[in-house]
């Protein structure tokens, strides 16, 4: 998933179309507060003049109880404008990053299985934080800094021609030399934060992968190589973040230099003014004065540039995600599956992965209602991708896929997945209580109803023994239980939602022996009256399969009972002598 080149307009307006004007209240109410703050900063310059003029040089007694008075009350405007402005402002930025965060999630959860396959976790949960983080920063500091000093600078700007316009045209002069390269280094800064992110998702999908496999690691002795890489990519991070921070660092001593020469051209032409008698002290030092509160919103503005590049960066990065549309999805006038027997019929399927020709071809089978059928093969044959084809995990490229005679391209997807229970071959359990992951099946489901489920999958036993029995805490990826056990929760799950199709993707792959006796006589009272399509790691496992089709190189090469294929001793016979042979050997070990 590459990153569309938007420019900073497009991206700009974007924002401001889809996450901003949407809070036009608490927009509104900050712009206003931010023309008071805006007007007290150019006050506050502006009342240089009569405080010199007046108290200094004329002593007018009238004005030395005046002007302190309207000093303080333009502090107090200055103070809530400020307030206004800054808790108007972060509430627009904050909620726009909630919104952006739930938008971004809930794209991603109803977004094809393709995009998780070609994206590493560590890249997309580096969206949710890396990305997110620099976006709320651009809001928090940019979006507040650059309305208000801007307006601040329109008004300071404005006291300054009225004091003197030869002074603003000298003091202005140097500033425009300074656009060209804070475009440049705001351009620049893009490029590194874009590279910055696309390490940052790397590094976090390495750490995953190495805390995920640290047993692994260990028993490898691969300590000194994971450190050495992971040290790698931070060197990299670190020059990279180091580029960054030389970029920024430009900005700051740029706009020093020129508003130094600035202010000495100031001070060179309007003494000569004072001295000539065409301009009064006030009126220089309310010049003067204005010119360094101005200095200060374009030193924002231009450190700001750094920033705002980089929230960008990151904002291209997450619209480039969201704007990936799933194909995977409902279509034009589909109604919902309607199961009346469960009858499944593959017909002439043919899929391929991204067109490289690995896949399916031209499979045709039948899984007979209130049957058990199963896919056996080689690893990589294509038994997993066949399953996967029913869920709608993928669209064939040709062919169709018929329930009950219905076409399921033709069917809701909510449906089409309501009507089967899942167990894949590597349990996925969330970092919950046990009681939440069966339940995880079934959203309604009453206490009684996930006991039983534990019981019928052989659970219940051990769930008790645990010091919290169903309210305990499993851990991510249910890393607190043996395989065994978390298959079993997997198992339960399936049950509790007692869908009409159930599919077994090697589902007793992760239990010893003794666990998997215990939970065959299970899966036989779940199978009762359910079109069951099983893929069998174990081929002793599915001996009793109504027929079962030999898949390979993504073809069905055979197909029948286990006694119709072992009678024929071709694939499937071979198959089952050598796994059989495997299993024994096993159990001699054991």
């Amino acid at each position: 998933m590459q990153s569309r080149n938007y420019t900073s307009t497009e991206l700009i307006l974007r924002l401001l179309r889809e996450h901003i004007l949407p809070h036009k209240r608490h927009l509104a109410t900050a712009v206003v507060c931010m023309f008071i703050v805006a007007i007290a900063t150019a006050a506050n310059a502006w009342m240089l003049q009569p405080v010199l003029d007046k108290i200094f040089i004329e002593r007018d007694r009238e004005m030395l109880t005046l002007i302190p008075v309207a000093v303080l009350t333009i502090a107090l405007f200055g103070a809530v404008g400020n307030y206004g402005n800054t808790l108007n402002m972060r509430y627009i930025g904050q909620r726009i990053i909630a919104d952006m965060q739930i938008r971004l999630f809930n794209h991603l959860v109803h977004s094809d299985l393709g995009l998780f396959h070609d994206q590493s976790s560590g890249r997309l949960i580096s969206r949710f934080t890396n990305d997110i983080a620099l976006l709320r920063n651009a809001f928090s500091t940019v979006l507040t800094g650059i309305a208000k000093e801007m307006l601040s600078l329109v008004f300071l700007v404005g006291v300054m021609i009225y004091q003197s316009p030869t002074l603003s045209a000298i003091a202005f002069l140097a500033f425009p030399l300074a656009i060209y390269p804070i475009i440049r280094l705001g351009k620049r800064m893009r490029k590194v934060s874009d590279k910055t992110q696309m390490q940052l998702g790397d590094f976090t999908s390495t750490l995953d992968e190495i805390f995920q496999g640290v047993r692994t690691v260990k028993s490898y002795n691969r300590e000194k190589f994971e450190s050495e890489r992971a040290g790698g990519i931070i060197e990299g991070l670190f020059k990279l973040y180091y580029k960054a921070i030389r970029i920024q660092a430009a900005a700051s001593p740029l706009m020093e230099l020129l508003s130094s020469a600035s202010i000495a051209g100031v001070i060179w032409y309007g003494g000569f003014q004072v001295m000539d008698g065409e301009t009064t002290t006030g009126a220089f030092f309310s010049s003067i004065a204005a010119f360094l509160m101005a200095y200060k919103p374009v030193r924002s503005v231009a450190g700001l540039n750094s920033t705002l590049q980089e929230g960008l960066a990151a904002a291209s990065r997450l619209f480039s995600v969201l704007d990936t549309q799933a194909t995977i999805i409902d279509r034009p006038g589909c109604q919902p599956l309607v199961i009346s027997k469960g009858h499944i019929a593959f017909n002439h399927v043919t899929f391929h992965y991204n067109d490289s020709g690995i896949g399916i071809h031209d499979v045709s089978f039948e899984v007979p209602a209130g049957k058990t059928a199963a896919l056996v093969g080689l690893s990589g044959s294509g038994k997993s991708t066949l399953m996967n084809l029913l869920l709608r995990f993928y669209d064939i490229n040709s062919g169709n896929i018929r329930i009950d005679g219905q076409d399921i391209h033709e069917s809701t997807l909510h449906s089409l997945r309501d009507a089967m229970s899942f167990v894949p071959q590597e349990s996925m359990l969330f970092d919950d209580t046990i009681r939440a992951n069966i339940r995880y099946g079934r959203e309604t489901a009453t206490d009684e109803e996930i006991f039983e489920a534990a019981r019928n999958a052989a659970a219940d036993d051990f769930i008790r023994q645990l010091p919290e029995g169903y309210d305990t805490m499993i851990g991510a990826h249910g890393v607190r239980l043996s395989g065994g056990q978390r298959q079993r929760l997997a198992i339960a799950r399936a049950m509790l939602k007692n869908a009409p199709i159930l599919l077994l993707d090697e589902a007793t792959s992760s239990l010893d022996n003794e666990s998997e006796r215990s939970i065959q006589q299970a899966l036989k009272i779940l199978m009762e009256g359910r079109t069951t399509l099983v893929i069998a790691h174990r081929l002793s496992t599915i001996v009793n399969a109504d027929i079962i089709h030999v898949v390979e190189n993504g073809r069905i090469i055979e197909s029948g009972t286990h006694q119709q294929l072992m009678a024929k001793q071709s694939k499937y016979y071979h198959l089952y002598a050598e796994t059989l042979h495997h299993e024994v050997d096993h159990e001699r070990v054991i």
